[in-house]
């Protein structure tokens, strides 16, 4: 079938990492053209349908490394898009763990009807590439021998609100009028846009004519980070200046990275392994082909910035992962445990509408800070991304919107719910156990009151140490930042 004679023809299409930073980009693109969409996720409860979607889009639970859950899959799609990375994995296996998962993948795929699958990997230009880029570029061998037409699209650095490469460059320029930066920003790159990579991934589908094919894509500049960094600062007013030293080593260039900006050490360590090989297009044969007019850099830096300001960023690389910890289902903890936990409740009568009282503790985090002591946050934060965490960087999504799944600070929102006018955070900062933070409005006596509460599971010795050494600056913490979140006028703390 071609897309050209029969564009009004509706699939049936399998998303793999539906709530990744590129999956949620594309998955409305989809559901506009009225295509019915499984949506391939390892844990329901970190992805929330939109209503608008109703109809059009069905989530279904399977991890790639379980052939078994794979094979509980419906098998009526056409086409399958292929959206996973293991960039953020700590290990050091992450090669095996990525060829592991195409591998079960292809064995799957070839029991369906699919006849297509889309794989967004690496340019096939690059040289003395990484073992990251090793990896992608094996994962398209592994989904090549499937029975299904493989459509590869390499891509370099993906320029959009809420791209890793995109904040990562935000971070920096926003921060530090001078700085002495890692020699890897002289390497020359061809970003390109969002919305160029969007529809690129979906003009290809089912069209024939890219079945087999390697495509790279990328926008009309070819730019070195260090001007990537200059142009950004153009576009926002700045003036900054930037050295390039050559004894910073990738470790060390790591930790630069990790201290200035979202991104912890273990991603950080993967995009500078990656940043050191250029990544230029070597063909540009699709945009011809599907009419794709290239977006400048700078063009696409200020439409990223239209995104933000309206409060409209879609999606985050900080929202398909969990950074500071092992990989988890959040499932496993929406229920906060009792035995053997310790806990801190603070109750304090409400002085506001519970409704207001709501909006303060969804509003929580970010640049809205933790309305008490926030410079004890702060240093909380900076310890752990000092022990290789995510710290207080990340921020959130969406300053005034959170729905289950969000990153926020170093948290992981487990459930939001404002009709039951409660949250529930999950902790992912180094910790020796684990840590729930719960807001919550009750009723007692004819009265309203927020109840928090702070759960910790501790794990061995060390953890029980870490609770007691925490004890006086949560006493302190804690009970300032229920009575702010309360609105509290003078009114006692339980």
């Amino acid at each position: 079938m071609n897309q050209d004679q029969d564009s009004q023809k509706r699939y049936k299409i399998l998303l793999t990492g539906a709530n990744g930073y590129i999956g949620k980009r594309l998955l409305p693109v989809l559901v506009a053209q009225s295509h019915h969409i499984y949506c391939l996720v390892r844990d329901k409860n970190r992805f929330v349908i939109h209503e608008n979607f109703a109809g059009f889009v069905e989530v279904v639970e399977a991890d790639l490394h379980s052939p078994e859950s794979l094979a509980k899959l419906p098998h009526d799609f056409d086409v399958a898009y292929y959206l996973v990375h293991s960039m953020v994995s700590s290990t050091e296996d992450y090669y095996d763990m990525e060829q592991e998962a195409a591998t079960n993948f292809v064995r799957f795929i070839d029991t369906t009807q699919c006849q297509q699958i889309i794989y967004l990997g690496a340019m096939s230009s690059m040289k003395n590439i990484s073992k990251h880029m090793q990896s992608r570029l094996n994962v398209q061998r592994v989904l090549s021998t499937s029975k299904a037409a493989l459509t590869t699209l390499g891509a370099g650095i993906i320029v959009g609100s809420g791209s890793a490469s995109f904040e990562i460059i935000r971070d920096i320029v926003e921060k530090l009028p001078v700085m002495v930066a890692p020699r890897w920003l002289n390497t020359r790159s061809q970003p390109i846009s969002i919305r160029n990579a969007i529809k690129a991934l979906s003009g290809v589908m089912l069209n024939e004519k890219c079945y087999k094919q390697h495509y790279d894509i990328a926008g009309p500049d070819i730019l070195t980070y260090k001007e990537m960094m200059q142009q950004y600062a153009e576009v926002r007013g700045y003036k900054r200046l930037i050295i390039t030293v050559p004894v910073l080593t990738p470790r060390i260039s790591a930790y630069w990275l990790s201290m200035l900006t979202s991104t912890h050490y273990n991603l950080a360590y993967t995009l500078v392994r990656s940043m050191s090989t250029e990544v230029i297009s070597s063909d540009n044969r699709l945009n011809e082909m599907l009419g794709i007019e290239p977006i400048p850099y700078k063009t696409a830096i200020k439409m990223a910035f239209d995104r933000i300001e309206q409060h409209l960023v879609l999606s985050s690389w900080r929202d398909a992962m969990v950074s500071s910890r092992k990989d988890i289902k959040i499932m496993n903890f929406f229920e906060v445990p009792t035995y053997g936990c310790y806990k801190d409740v603070k109750e304090v009568e409400i002085q506001l509408k519970a409704d207001e009282v709501v909006e303060n503790f969804m509003s929580i985090g970010g640049e809205n800070g933790w309305y008490y002591a926030d410079w004890l946050w702060r240093i909380r934060g900076f310890i752990d991304s000092m022990l290789g965490g995510v710290g207080l960087r990340r921020g959130r999504t969406n300053p005034d919107k959170i729905e289950s799944g969000d990153a926020l600070d170093f948290w992981r929102v487990i459930a939001f719910n404002h009709d039951t006018k409660r949250l529930l955070l999950f902790a992912e900062m180094k910790l020796p156990g684990e840590a729930w933070l719960e807001f919550k409005i009750i009723e007692k006596d004819g009265k309203h009151y927020l109840r928090q509460t702070a759960t910790f599971r501790p794990r061995g010795i060390w953890g029980r140490i870490y609770w007691y050494a925490s004890l006086p600056f949560h006493l302190f913490i804690f009970r300032g930042m229920a009575g702010e979140v309360a609105g509290r006028k003078n009114t006692p703390i339980q």
